[in-house]
């Protein structure tokens, strides 16, 4: 035999043995490709980080100063971790880049508390919220058994619009016109207003309201401190342990009614930012402590942080130039302006934070709950399953259609079909969302398709019905995957361009949005209109300012997601 195969120039070799020739050549081919991919994109970013930073107008004092108070401690602790002890190494990254993290998600909520919704109307909406739930959790007490199906999916649905929404009015206004010449004869107008008024509304239009920082400090670090509290309560079966947890985010979110303007920041960004940031960090360093691994990992960000205390001290003391910098604060915090200097990202940053508040609200519960009519109530057998087999082909079609088209279908049915004004932050949520509806309703159905079915046939031997089986067992199971892939997606939604050029969103807006119906831009609109100016430091300077600050976003979705994927694996 091995003499045939060698004739035949087949697998085996002279002595009968596989040859690993073929085998090899191919995992290397497949390395280089992957090396050479990996190499083009760092070279990409490498180029755009140098435009936004410019590193070589620096000091070279400068320079050395921060080579020897950060990059040189910090590599020699991550080479003593990579030889000595990996454990500590991951919780040494883990804690670097959790307060980064966090940091930006903080950033994120003082924009949605500024722009989107005020302390106040955030108040107003947790206590109606939580009337609603204690509502419907007395309901469901007291008439378990004696309601029926629809009663209680009535109430389900009517206390909660009831405490959010109310029942709104309406107006008319319709134009009487001639059968024959058209002419407009009269109009037709009718106003009812609002029916029945909303718990929210009724509690935000009370004469006395704490102020906003209490507000916002009883409805936001309160529960967070809370929540702390039930998980250390629960981790390390302590009392005391729990109160201090909880009374400890409290206690510093309190001292921003007095410490903040110390500090040259308002009482809402000290509030969400020490409890965004510090309790996840805290709670992290809590269970690293208490698992006894990785301990040492803990020294690195104090590392880099008493580098970057001490660099700061040697430049401010020696006068050291630092670089020329694009990414700066005032980039961060200013709108658009003609002088390069002068510009920058806030009013679109915010505009796409509230446009990916539309895609999520509307993206994700109708991508979800069609994906478990597909996977768990539709018809496996008779015509109807041929129906069902038809939709799922087109949605696994409709994930990979060109983005323009979204754009095209949002402007036809957004816009020309329903009437709304072109360029506002609702049309360009909702054509977005329309983008990564099939994308979530594909990972809810792998997520689902996943969960085993020894799980529901237990679940369904127990007594349980169908949507108990769905509710308890099955959504619960696939969660950690449907998160997963909503967030994967909605990096996608807020990288995309070619929607928002077709429904005419805004190239260029100097103030932020104050509504969902406000015209606004987005950070791709934003950064393709810097990209077709003549100025040289817009096109590059200030257009790879806002390059890194999206690629900054989206890895940070990204991120968020391979950990939350990662973080059930080892569950599982």
């Amino acid at each position: 035999m091995g003499t045939a195969d060698e004739r035949t120039g087949g697998w085996f070799g002279a002595e009968g043995q596989v040859s690993q020739l073929r085998g090899t050549a191919f995992k290397f081919s497949c390395l280089g490709a992957t090396v050479l991919a990996l190499a083009l994109v760092f070279v990409f970013l490498l180029y755009v980080f140098n435009d936004a930073i410019q590193p070589a107008t620096a000091d070279v004092g400068w320079l050395l100063t921060v080579t020897g108070t950060i990059a040189l401690p910090a590599a020699a602790l991550a080479v003593y971790y990579y030889r000595r002890d990996t454990r500590a190494g991951e919780v040494a990254y883990t804690a670097l880049g959790m307060p980064i993290v966090t940091g930006l998600l903080a950033g994120g909520a003082v924009i949605v508390f500024r722009h989107v919704i005020t302390p106040r109307g955030w108040l107003a909406f947790v206590v109606a919220s939580g009337i609603a739930y204690g509502t419907l959790a007395l309901h469901a007490r007291i008439r378990a058994r004696s309601s029926s199906e629809l009663e209680r999916a009535a109430i389900v649905v009517l206390v909660p619009v009831l405490a959010i929404v109310g029942v709104p009015g309406f107006s008319v206004d319709y134009p009487i016109r001639t059968p024959m010449l058209g002419q407009e004869l009269f109009h037709l107008s009718a106003s009812i207003p609002t029916l029945v008024p909303s718990l929210r509304g009724l509690i935000r239009s009370l004469p006395v309201l704490p102020i906003a920082s209490v507000s916002l400090l009883l409805t936001f670090a309160l529960p967070i401190a809370a929540a702390a509290a039930w998980h250390i309560r629960h981790v390390r079966n302590s009392d005391r342990n729990a109160a201090i947890a909880g009374a400890a985010p409290v206690t510093v979110a309190s001292l921003g009614l007095v410490a903040a303007p110390l500090v040259g920041l308002s009482a809402t960004t000290w509030i969400v930012a020490t409890t965004v940031v510090g309790v996840p960090t805290g709670l992290y360093v809590e269970s690293v402590f208490r698992r006894d691994e990785g301990v040492a990992g803990l020294a690195f960000p104090v590392v880099i942080g008493a580098g970057v205390l001490l660099g700061a001290v040697v430049v401010e003391t020696f006068g050291f130039a630092g670089p020329d910098l694009w990414l700066n604060r005032n980039f961060l915090t200013s709108g658009h302006n003609t002088t390069p200097r002068d510009a920058g990202i806030y009013p679109a940053l915010v505009g796409s934070v509230m446009m990916l508040v539309v895609v999520a609200v509307t993206a994700f519960p109708v991508g979800v709950g069609a994906a478990v009519y597909l996977e768990e109530y539709s018809p496996s057998q008779g015509r109807l399953s041929a129906v069902v087999e038809l939709i799922e082909i087109n949605i696994a079609n409709l994930a990979g259609v060109p983005s323009v088209v979204y754009g095209v279908l949002g402007l036809a049915l957004f816009v020309r079909g329903i009437g709304m004004r072109s360029g506002i932050i609702i049309v360009g949520g909702l054509t977005v969302g329309l983008l990564i509806l099939p994308i979530v309703i594909v990972a809810a159905q792998e997520a689902i398709r996943g969960v085993p079915d020894s799980l529901r046939n237990a679940s369904y031997g127990m007594g349980a019905t169908k949507w108990q089986t769905v509710r308890n067992v099955v959504l619960p199971r696939a969660m950690p995957g449907i998160l997963t892939g909503t967030i994967l997606a909605l990096g996608r939604a807020i990288g995309e361009t070619a929607p928002l050029l077709m429904i005419g969103m805004a190239a260029v807006v100097r103030v932020p949005p104050n509504s969902f119906f406000s015209l606004s831009s987005a950070m791709p609109r934003q950064i393709y209109s810097w990209s077709r100016l003549i100025d040289a430091d817009f096109r590059y300077g200030v257009l790879a300012a806002g390059v890194v600050t999206l690629l900054v976003v989206l890895l940070m979705l990204n991120g968020s997601a391979i950990l939350l994927r990662n973080k059930y694996q080892r569950r599982e």
